[in-house]
């Protein structure tokens, strides 16, 4: 019965592994990117097939949307600048392990080249000042 059961778990990666080399081999391209559109991906800005091909403000806003799903992480005073898919986080956050948070958060988005992230832990002496 394991034996059966290992033998088609064998069959369907290597299926798996023909249908993924078939589909990447077309055009040479690397496998992380689709082969959909060869022709010059910088060209068309709102295209977003390829993590090249991504605009400044489509990362931010994607930066964004991560750290609304991120729990655990408020960023109400976390500013986001974009430029050239670096990601430059600065502000304040209320606790120490939310910089860690915030910048894997940006670091997930597709298109993100690097995160310098500048938060500083709000004090509770900063907050009225």
């Amino acid at each position: 019965m394991i034996g059966a059961m290992a033998a088609v778990a064998i069959a369907i990666c290597a299926t798996y592994a023909d249908a993924q080399t078939a589909g990447g081999m077309q055009n040479d391209a690397p496998t992380q990117s689709p082969p959909m559109k060869a022709a010059s991906p910088s060209s068309s800005p709102s295209s977003s097939s390829s993590s090249r091909a991504r605009s400044d403000s489509q990362i931010l806003r994607d930066v964004r949307r991560a750290f609304t799903r991120t729990t655990g992480l408020n960023s109400s005073a976390i500013h986001v600048q974009v430029r050239h898919g670096v990601v430059t986080l600065t502000g304040r956050v209320p606790q120490r392990s939310q910089i860690q948070r915030a910048g894997n958060a940006a670091r997930s988005v597709r298109g993100v080249r690097s995160v310098s992230n500048r938060l500083t832990v709000q004090t509770r002496s900063s907050s009225g000042a």
